[in-house]
């Protein structure tokens, strides 16, 4: 089963907070996978503000099209001790 992002609040610089459907929850910082093309407008901190959870497949979006996995956001979740 594939996880989906329900909610998801802006943190800081290119970092988001994310809550998935199975209750985990933490901070994804996204630094390291701003690249190429479609992410590049991402290294803006305004435009990275400007993120919805898309309702499918829940998962963060951005306008120009740029989205991550949802798999991949929840493996890189770093959940608060």
């Amino acid at each position: 089963m594939l996880p989906h992002v329900i909610k998801a609040t802006y943190v800081c610089g290119d970092s988001v907070w994310v809550l998935f459907d199975d209750g985990a929850e933490g901070e994804i910082g996204l630094s390291a996978e701003l690249h190429g093309e479609v992410f590049q407008p991402l290294r803006h901190v305004d435009y990275f503000r400007g993120f919805t959870v898309h309702s499918e497949p829940r998962t963060l979006a951005w306008p120009n099209g740029a989205d991550f996995a949802p798999e991949f956001l929840r493996s890189s979740l770093r959940v608060a001790a």
